[in-house]
């Protein structure tokens, strides 16, 4: 009997194992689709398997995070998998290049995610562009490093619209409408990580924020256009942000970015950053 189970068990393993072998993708523009789609069904085994697990191999994504070797990522995704009640990500466009054992992409798509609030749920679309490098080992594709950021067009473009410009300076002067009063606390919102701290401004938009001793220049509000730049030198990091006001003056929307982070300089204006809602909390 125990040499019948044992039998049994051993064919079992062999049925699984041949039958994760004839799922693997064979190119590696499957690789990645299969990626995207572990991804959206949150399955940390299938992304562990896929994903090399180099212990030097560094990896950017979006608002700056950095990820270096499997255990930062993995903890990453699982903190994602909690706070996401669901995911969808449906790809736009992908271009994929091979040269022996390598390959490397570059694709756009729509990171939806889904998250409680009160008896329903919140979606937010993050338009996002990412770009890797994949390759293949043991006769099976393994992503290496990759590198997303938000879709800059879709970021900048209809916020843009009542300006002829943005500032993405330190700009001490300000330009700001004479009718609007911005005094009061704000509740400040990172939508991607449902972050929340308050601001409190002067009437011209310049206060303090509590996330790392943070403080708020503003740098101009045209056509409820606001504009101007952050620092936090709790973490050593400053940026810019850009909001359209509601037509009231108590809510804003729109998106923040770095434009520094400890020694790293020069990093492209809207290529890194995230999403604001503002809402005016007290005058």
């Amino acid at each position: 009997m125990n040499v019948v189970r044992c039998l049994a068990r051993t064919s079992l393993a062999l049925v699984i194992t041949v039958t994760t072998a004839a799922a693997e993708p064979s190119d590696p523009e499957s690789a990645v689709r299969r990626l995207v789609r572990a991804n959206a069904e949150k399955d940390l085994p299938t992304l562990s398997r896929m994903m090399a697990h180099d212990a030097d191999i560094i990896s950017y994504g979006v608002a700056g995070r950095k990820y270096v070797g499997w255990p930062e990522l993995e903890q990453g995704m699982k903190e994602e998998f909690l706070n996401a009640l669901k995911l969808e990500i449906p790809i736009h466009e992908l271009k994929v290049w091979t040269k022996g054992d390598l390959a490397w992409y570059a694709m756009e798509l729509d990171y939806i995610r889904y998250v409680a609030d009160g008896a329903g749920l919140k979606q937010t679309v993050l338009p996002m562009r990412e770009t890797g490098v994949l390759e293949r080992r043991d006769g099976r594709w393994q992503l290496l490093s990759w590198h997303e950021s938000f879709r800059s067009a879709q970021l900048s473009g209809p916020l843009l619209s009542p300006s002829s410009g943005s500032s993405t300076g330190t700009g001490k002067n300000t330009r700001v409408s004479s009718d609007i009063d911005l005094s009061g606390e704000w509740e400040i919102i990172e939508v991607e990580d449902d972050k929340r701290y308050k601001a409190t401004f002067d009437r011209n938009g310049h206060g303090p924020y509590t996330q790392h001793g943070g403080r708020f220049t503003t740098s101009s509000i045209t056509n409820r256009l606001w504009q101007g730049t952050w620092h936090q030198p709790g973490n050593d990091r400053e940026g810019g942000f850009e909001v359209l006001l509601s037509e009231e003056g108590t809510q804003a929307k729109g998106i923040w970015w770095y434009s520094r982070v400890g020694t790293q300089k020069n990093i492209p204006p809207r290529e890194h950053g995230g999403t604001y809602h503002w809402k005016k909390i007290t005058r």
